[in-house]
This record gives structure tokens, sequence and C-alpha cells, in this order.
């Protein structure tokens, strides 16, 4: 048999080839590890598998894992949380609104059997409750849509946060296994915190209550559930009845700002010796208007640094902070809860010409504090307590005025911009 001569290709034939088989190459890889990373969450998930097992969750709970496909949009959230990485006064405008206040007022009125046994029963006011509720969901109209197993296998699979996920997403199987939910209403925020008061699912485990009498802790649809299971978690974290969470003072113009640290809780006498003094507002009650001793001990917290309104915080601040870690989260769920009842803003402004730093600026900052040798914790662009405390020992330390407060004066002095 005769070979048959072949015609030279064209050159538009060459570049095509040369193109497929470039996409083909890509693609190829692409497709590899695509399938590497599947091949490598599905691992993670069988993992899961057999430590529910071992836990004493039955198969066909178990088997609510199947199919699962990590979130990229959890990961997204994760890293730009707003109670972290905006100005605390643009964060407390965005919560607290004529909206929410109107609706907070409206629930006040229409759950007043509920909250007023809950008051009796726990110690926390009504107004904390429902200021709670607010914040977290918009009383119930926001409750997250994210699958609460998807997002908690997400945030398990990698990540600074796989610890957190995998220890909420073993937990979530079991709380499905008890049958207090439903697969199809398992749903939650990007962290997987659930229901009308966002849990994540061991505070559920450990301190959620049946506000209904009916056997069931239903935090998900059913609202008074939510509210006792809410009021029930702060009384365990430390709230004492009868004392404010806090209220904004006054200090004197040489008041030593490097005092203004949530850690360092000191009794009033301690703040009165130095010059610390209540506002005049509507909002001081006796107890606060004339710092009493009966207040207990109390932190300053400067979130606006020098320039901006300066609370004493009691324990109950404390408590919501085991809510919510972010200092901005407590004092929006404090002040919303002094605006149901009264009119009063801030009596200080907050400095809103002192731009504070973007996430970006905040991880610069932090590396060049750690560099520094004050230790700011990872560089993750987090204005979070362990950075506010590096800034505020370099203030200090540079003759500075140590309120913790970042700005790009501050990068500037550190030299690094």
């Amino acid at each position: 048999m005769l070979n048959k001569v072949r015609e030279p290709a064209s050159p538009s034939r060459v570049i095509a080839s040369v193109f497929f088989a470039c996409v083909l190459l890509v693609g190829g890889a692409r497709l590899s590890h695509v399938e590497a990373n599947d091949a490598a969450f599905d691992a993670f998930l069988d993992e899961i598998r057999v430590e529910a097992a071992k836990n004493g969750v039955r198969p066909e709970f178990i088997a609510a894992l199947d199919g699962l496909q990590p979130n990229p949009d959890v990961q997204r959230l994760a890293a730009r949380q707003p109670e972290y990485v905006k100005p605390i006064w643009s964060y407390l405008t965005h919560l607290i609104t004529d909206k929410r206040l109107r609706l907070g007022r409206e629930k006040l009125v229409e759950e007043q059997m509920i909250l007023a046994q809950l008051e009796e029963q726990y110690g926390v006011p009504r107004t904390i409750l429902v200021a709670i509720w607010g914040v977290e969901t918009n009383y119930g109209s926001n409750k997250g849509y994210f699958p609460v197993l998807q997002a908690l296998a997400t945030l398990g699979y990698q990540g600074k946060r796989a610890k957190f996920g995998r220890q909420q997403l073993l937990a979530a199987l079991e709380i499905l296994q008890t049958g207090d939910v439903k697969l199809e209403d398992f749903k939650g925020s990007w962290a997987g915190a659930m229901g009308h008061t966002q849990f994540i699912p061991t505070t559920y485990q450990g301190y959620a209550a049946d506000g209904t009498g009916d056997g069931v802790r239903n935090i998900w649809t059913q609202p008074h559930d939510a509210l006792a299971s809410t009021a029930n978690y702060l009384k365990v974290s430390g709230w004492k009845r009868g004392l404010p969470w806090g209220f904004e003072v006054r200090v004197p113009d040489d008041f030593d700002f490097a005092l203004a640290d949530l850690r360092r809780l000191e009794p009033a006498a301690f703040w009165r010796a130095r010059g610390v003094l209540a506002q005049r507002g509507a909002r001081a009650d006796k107890l606060s208007y004339e710092l009493s001793d009966e207040l207990g001990d109390m932190a300053i917290f400067a979130p606006g640094g020098l320039r901006g309104p300066v609370f004493l915080v009691t324990v109950n601040f404390k408590a919501l902070l085991r809510y919510n870690t972010a200092p901005a989260y407590a004092l929006a769920v404090g002040h919303l809860s002094q605006r149901f009842t009264e009119t009063a803003r801030f009596d200080r402004s907050w400095p809103m010409t002192d731009r504070p730093l973007l996430p970006e600026e905040i991880s610069v900052l932090q590396r060049a504090l750690n560099a520094a040798g004050y230790q700011a914790g990872e560089a993750d662009g987090i204005l979070g307590t362990s950075t506010r405390r590096a800034v505020r020992d370099y203030q200090r330390d540079a003759n500075l005025v140590a309120d913790g407060f970042a700005t790009p004066g501050l990068l500037s002095h550190l030299g690094v911009r």
C-alpha cells in the first residue's frame, strides 16, 4: 500500500491546533485541580462521618452530608465581618435605623407577656432581648439563607476557622438528630448561626431553652424559644439583674487613655478618683449618674479614641461579649436597647473626620507592630482586641495619646506609609 503524501498544514490550522492543545492542557490542569479539591473535601466529609458515628449520630442523619460542596461565599464573608471592618459609627448607623427602632418598639408591645416572664425568670431586661433580636435578624426577617451543614462544612474544611467549623458541624448533626429542626429549615448565617437570635450549634446544645412549654427548643420558627434561649445564655454568661450594660461618661482633658482597656475592671471609686463623670443625659439612672459603688467593677471603653464618646461598661457588657466577641456589637445592642425608650443619642459626637484604617492598611499596621515587638496577632486586617492593645502599647511608648485608635497618621508614625 502506497503512503499518501500529506499536504503541509496551513498557518491558521497550526495556530488552531496549538490553541486547542493549550485549552486542553489548561482545562485538564484545571479539571485535575478541581477533582483534587473535590477529593480532599470528600475525604474531610468522610472524617466527619466517622467522628459523628462515634458521637452516636445515626446513619440516616449522617447521610445529610451526602452531596455537599464547599460554598466560596462563606469564606469571602468570613473575612469581611462588618463589626470588625466598618468604622464603628458606620456600623451603628447601619444597625440602629428608624425602621429597626419602630419595629423593636412594636415587638416590645406585641410580646410583652413573654418578655415580662423572661425578665422575671432570668433578670435580663426585655429591651436587651429585643435589641439582640433586632440586631441579629431584624426580628426574624433575616435569619440567613445558608444551609447550616454546607456553611459549617466549608468553614471546617480549610482556613483559620477550620477547628470551629468542624466542631460546629458535628454539633449540627447531633441537633438534626434530636428532631428540633427539619433539614429543610436548617438554615442560618454563613457562620452557621441559627434562628431568630442566631445561636451557633454548640451554644444551642448547651443553652437553648423552651419558651413555649411544648418540650421543643425551636429557635428557627418560634421566637419565644429564641428569646428564652437568649435570656438563659446571658444569665449563664454573667448578666447581673438590675445593672445597666454601661453608660456614656465624661473624662478630664488629662485622662490617661491607657486605662481604656476592656480587660481592666476597676471599682467605681477608682474611676471617680480619676475625674470620670456620668453624662447628664436622660440615659443616666441614679446608680450611673452617681457612679455608685453598687455598679461593681467597670472598664473604660473608648472605641472612637480620645475624640469620640467614652463609656463605662459593667460586667453586663462582658456578658454581651460572650454573645458576640466584637465590642462594636455589644455597644450596638446596648445603645439600641436604650433608644427603644429614649430619644437621646450619644452625648459626644463620633470623630468622623478621623478616617479609620482600611482592612489592607490594618494588615500593614499589624505586620509593622509585630516587627517592632508589639503583639498585634495575625495580620488578618481585623482591628480586634489584640491589635488595639498593641496599638495602645505602641502609642504609650511613643509618647502619643494611648487611646488604641488606629488612623493613617499612626502608620506614618510607624514609617510604613
